[in-house]
């Protein structure tokens, strides 16, 4: 398939989000995501899963802007006050933000599920891509990594309040400072850590280049 001249990013290299170059110093910025809940509070849920969705957006080195919300619901079997909850949460972390939420779509379902289409806008000569990595490079995390496990000891009962506590706090900050200081002092690369944890992440930041990665497990947040 012929690759249009003005899709700068694609889904070639499995980047963060889409970019397509409206002129010559606007690039329109597109993604989406859709999370089950993690948490039981729903307004704490609706804040990391609008977190998690705005998140590929600053990865690109972009400026969030418009949001959809995507949101899957047994209506019969959970009071609609849950929904509201999730969506009030989520419009808390989009105001923090500065991206407007312009609508969106709910479906009826068996489990809850909820996220946002999100835009955004960057320069041409600004973006970000997970893969242009140069040798010699650092990696900065900008989040201690350990969600995923926290979540499910949460889950199990077995993580402390203070655990649960420091990882809601992670989940629903926004990378919007790290972003900010990424574009102030320059980036080769940069990609969100999410659901295919660190390697898997890095495995994508390498694929179809010369480098390899070096991990000292113990300077890992």
């Amino acid at each position: 398939m012929q690759q249009h001249p003005d899709l700068l990013v694609g889904i070639e290299s499995s980047d963060d989000a889409g970019i397509f170059k409206l002129n010559d110093d606007l690039a329109l910025v597109q993604t989406v995501d859709i999370i089950t809940p993690i948490v039981d509070d729903p307004e704490t849920f609706g804040k990391i899963a609008a977190a998690n969705s705005i998140s590929d957006i600053y990865a690109m080195g972009a400026t969030p802007r418009t949001a959809l919300n995507i949101c899957c619901f047994p209506i019969n079997k959970i009071p609609e006050k849950f929904l509201e909850q999730i969506l009030w949460g989520a419009c808390q972390v989009l105001e923090e933000s500065g991206c407007l939420v312009l609508g969106g779509h709910t479906i009826e379902d068996e489990e809850v599920k909820f996220g946002l289409s999100v835009s955004g806008f960057v320069h041409p000569n600004k973006i970000l891509r997970n893969n242009t990595g140069k040798p010699g490079d650092i990696l900065v995390l900008t989040k201690p990594l350990g969600t995923g496990i926290v979540s499910t000891a949460i889950k199990a009962g077995m993580a402390s309040e203070q655990d649960a506590s420091e990882i809601y706090r992670s989940m629903t900050t926004l990378n919007k400072t790290a972003s900010e200081i990424i574009g102030s002092v320059g980036a080769n690369a940069c990609t969100d850590v999410t659901g295919f944890g660190l390697i898997g992440h890095l495995m994508e930041m390498v694929s179809n280049t010369e480098l390899g990665v070096e991990i000292e497990s113990e300077k890992i947040p």
